[in-house]
């Protein structure tokens, strides 16, 4: 499948931001600095690259799919939160 060069951003800005969601989810209950807190937080790192590199796109991009991956941790942590809240709600 080809994709044109906006095709491209869209796909990896939203790929940058949705596969964050759950790893934030996973992070939220983490203690802060822990290994496991570390890896949520990174392990998205190499898989937006690798589709960064296969798109070839240049490394301009960086500062977008950073600031799209912590808002993903953002959000997933978030959830994480309501959920819990709802959980002891009941």
């Amino acid at each position: 499948m080809q994709f044109g060069s906006t095709e491209k951003y869209i796909i990896l800005a939203l790929f940058a931001l949705l596969v964050n969601i759950p790893f934030g989810i996973l992070r939220a209950p983490c203690k802060k600095l822990s290994f496991k807190w570390f890896l949520y937080i990174h392990v998205s790192i190499p898989f937006i690259v690798l589709l960064r590199k296969y798109f070839g796109i240049t490394w301009v991009v960086i500062p977008m799919t950073v600031t799209l991956a912590v808002l993903g941790q953002i959000i997933g942590a978030k959830i994480y939160e309501k959920k819990k809240y709802e959980t002891k709600a009941d």
